[in-house]
């Protein structure tokens, strides 16, 4: 890998993912549905640099090929909101740590475990995403558990009872629930709501 500790998270998941684009190439899976790895690095280079997410606009991407995206994506993104400090880490830290995991997860890789600075950046990601949850299960509640015993409660008491790891938690709310390692317990109507 090329990265270091002292690199914010951002940075080092941005390199990581580029590395592992490198080591599998441009037609492997990704848990986005009809995605390979050369879809998803157009899609990363074209959010970075605001532009608005269209068909030819990915076709034209892509047709530079993998490489040239990876090195575009190595660069760096731009200055603004990118990498303004406090919150560089939960816009493009997320981004790049949910896709790293949607490569890593369709390409039969463990969940990484020696990264706990992952699971801080994880945690405050899903408590927001919990939030929308909670509101689209309504009139039920919602907690995160995580195997440390962090918890956070959203909405009324008795509901649906999400358990994970923080970068669990953060994919399965993100819409990754097949690859997600999370245990889903509770009251079962508030369970059928959040699993719908």
């Amino acid at each position: 890998m090329s990265t270091t500790r002292e690199q914010p998270l951002d940075a080092r998941e941005r390199l990581d993912l580029c590395d592992l684009l490198d080591d599998l190439g441009p037609d492997a899976p990704t848990l986005c549905e009809g995605w390979t790895t050369l879809d998803l690095a157009a899609h990363l280079v074209l959010r970075e640099h605001f532009s608005k997410w269209t068909e030819p606009k990915m076709t034209a991407e892509k047709a530079k090929g993998l490489p040239a995206l990876t090195a575009r994506l190595r660069a760096g993104a731009p200055l603004i909101p990118w990498r303004i400090p406090g919150v560089r880490n939960l816009l493009n830290g997320t981004e790049y740590l949910i896709h790293h995991e949607d490569i890593r997860r369709a390409n039969g890789l463990a969940p990484r475990t020696d990264r706990p600075d992952l699971d801080k950046t994880a945690w405050a990601a899903a408590r927001l995403a919990a939030r929308g949850a909670a509101r689209r299960i309504r009139p039920h509640g919602l907690e995160l558990r995580t195997p440390a015993g962090e918890t956070r409660h959203y909405g009324p008491a008795g509901g649906a009872v999400l358990t994970g790891a923080p970068v669990e938690l953060l994919l399965y709310l993100s819409g990754r629930r097949e690859a997600a390692r999370t245990d889903l317990t509770g009251d079962p109507e508030a369970v059928a709501a959040l699993e719908n």
